[in-house]
Order: structure tokens, then C-alpha cells, then sequence
């Protein structure tokens, strides 16, 4: 037992010093894009009347811009490092806008893929076990809508359909009301708010999920040590969740950290129709405003997000997959 929790520290370890080359990778690559664009990093900052003289010149020093690139590369990372980000064009802190939209973020994907495995996953293996059936057709038909329709168009339509009924809020978070409310008025007013853009990132993430399901389980079931388990008489049950489920179930543990990397990238323009204050909005509006400092900022919290999202899905590979500890391929 002992051995086993050595081995699994190690591999973790492991995995997150491999990640370190990766987010150095990243933030060289995205800080001399954006530093080599003609945009000035200040251009807003000087442009705000309520932003002072002492401010500016403290963003100058802090990011060294009268020298090298290389050398402004150095200071922002150091600066990054002590969670230093500067300041955003309207004067705000980088740190707080992200504190206050990374929850929101993680709170709308991780909604989304307890939606999607709650349902996808049952409906893959319904799906693989009645094969070429009327319901096997019909999950077929919707999963390949779901795989073809944008996910700014059918958020634009449940926007559409939000404003029309009105059953729904069309925007936002919470309400206007809502320090006014109770412990359980606050739950049910950010829940309301989730619906929608739950809504349009659970059916696309569903169709992909679900029939990869599908397909795994149908590779499984036509495996040989399926076959030697039904010969042996044991209860069609007990073959599909004892024997093929446990092998069908890992290569998709293995997508959970793309699926959590699509759904942040996805959310990006669904929290902007949306106008949902997570992450992803909060990129788009920093791009669209040439907000130097808080587009680094966000892009480097969102690849430590994808990091650690891929980071959970191979804990979990490990867990269900003892061979992993013992270093097997």
C-alpha cells in the first residue's frame, strides 16, 4: 500500500515538472506575439483620463518597455511569478478581474461536464448495446446535429428563445437583487443563470462524448475476453459492467482533459452572447480593447486551467489503471 502511494506521488511529480516546459513555451510565444504588434501596451491606460501620471510610470518601469524585449520578457515573468499582473485599461487590478471571473468559469465547465458524463456515458452504452435499433438511429441523428451546429449560433438562439418566453434570464450571473437574497435565493438565482449557457456548451460536448462511448464499448464487446465471459454463462449485467465497461471507461477518462480544454475555448464566445462574466469573455474584451496586460495575464491562467484539467484526467487514468503505477505502457 505504502509502495503504491510512493509511486503514484512520483508520477504526479513527475507529470507536473513536464508541464513546466509547456507554460514557459506558451507565455514566450504569446508575449512576443503581442509585444511585436503595433499596439502600444498603454495606449489605453494613457487614454484614461482617471489613470495618473504615477501610474503610468510605474507600468513603464514594471514592464521595462524602453529596453530589449528580452529584457521585458524577463521582468514580466518575474512579475508573473510574484503575482504581479499590472493593471487593466480601466485602472482595475489584473489579479482581481481574474479572482473574480477564473470561478465563474471553472463553476460553468464544471456544471458542463457532470451534464455531459452523467448523461453521455449511459447513453453511450445503451447506444453500443442496441446496436442498428430505431434508438441506436435516432441518438446517431441527434449527435451528428449536435456535432454540426456552431455554438455562437445555437447560443444566439437560446438568447432568442430566452428574451421570447421569458422564462429564463438572458444574461449575467446573478441579478440584480441577489445580496438581498437568502442562502437558497442566491443558489436558485445562479442556477436560473446557468441554464442557458449549460444548455449550449451540454449538447455539443454530448454528441462527441457520446459516441465515442458508443464506439468504444462496441470495440470492447467484440473482444475476445467478452466473448470467453458470455461463454462461460455469466449474466449479460455483469459482462457489460464488470468486464467491458472497466476497459471502455479509460480512453475516455484520457479525453476528459481535451474535453475540459474544448469547453474553455467553447465558452469563449457562449459567455460572450451570454454576456457571462467568466474567462473567456473576459480574453475576447481584452483583445477587442488591445488590454496588453490582462490578455497575458488570462492567457497564462487559462493554459495553467487546461494543465490542470489535463493533470485531474490522468490522476483518474491512474487510479482506474494500476499499470500506469507500475510505469507500463
Amino acid at each position: 500500500m505504502r509502495g503504491n502511494i510512493v509511486e503514484f506521488f512520483k508520477y504526479i511529480t513527475k507529470r507536473i515538472l513536464q508541464v513546466i516546459p509547456l507554460l514557459i513555451i506558451v507565455s514566450i510565444i504569446s508575449f512576443f506575439i503581442i509585444r511585436l504588434s503595433p499596439v502600444d501596451p498603454l495606449a489605453e491606460l494613457r487614454l484614461n483620463p482617471s489613470i495618473s501620471q504615477e501610474t503610468l510610470d510605474k507600468e513603464v518601469k514594471r514592464l521595462n518597455l524602453d529596453k530589449p524585449i528580452y529584457v521585458q520578457y524577463i521582468s514580466w515573468a518575474k512579475s508573473f511569478i510574484k503575482w504581479d499582473l499590472g493593471y487593466t485599461s480601466t485602472g482595475e487590478k489584473v489579479s482581481v478581474k481574474l479572482k473574480e471571473r477564473i470561478p465563474n468559469t471553472l463553476l460553468l465547465t464544471v456544471v458542463v461536464i457532470f451534464m455531459t458524463w452523467a448523461a453521455g456515458i449511459p447513453l453511450g452504452i445503451l447506444a453500443a448495446v442496441k446496436k442498428e435499433t430505431a434508438f441506436d438511429r435516432f441518438l446517431t441523428v441527434i449527435s451528428s446535429i449536435g456535432m454540426a451546429i456552431p455554438s455562437f449560433f445555437f447560443a444566439i438562439l437560446m438568447l432568442i428563445f430566452a428574451v421570447k418566453t421569458g422564462w429564463f434570464p438572458v444574461g449575467g450571473l446573478t441579478s440584480y437583487n441577489f445580496n438581498e437574497l437568502g442562502f437558497w435565493g442566491k443558489f436558485t438565482d445562479i442556477a436560473r443563470h446557468l441554464i442557458l449557457p449549460s444548455i449550449v456548451l451540454f449538447t455539443i460536448s454530448l454528441s462527441g462524448l457520446q459516441r465515442q462511448m458508443r464506439a468504444n464499448m462496441l470495440e470492447v464487446l467484440d473482444s475476445d475476453y467478452v466473448k470467453f465471459a458470455r461463454a462461460k454463462g455469466l449474466s449479460e449485467w455483469r459482462v457489460l459492467f464488470k468486464h467491458a465497461l472497466r476497459n471502455a471507461i479509460n480512453p475516455m477518462i484520457t479525453l476528459l482533459g481535451f474535453e475540459f480544454a474544448g469547453l474553455l475555448s467553447g465558452a469563449a464566445l457562449t459567455e460572450y452572447v451570454f454576456q457571462y462574466p467568466g474567462l473567456g469573455r473576459l480574453i475576447l474584451e481584452a483583445v477587442m480593447k488591445s488590454d496588453i496586460n490582462l490578455v497575458m495575464a488570462s492567457l497564462m491562467m487559462g493554459t495553467i486551467m487546461l494543465i490542470l484539467g489535463n493533470l485531474i484526467a490522468d490522476i483518474l487514468l491512474m487510479i482506474t489503471d494500476p499499470r500506469l503505477r507500475k510505469g507500463e505502457e
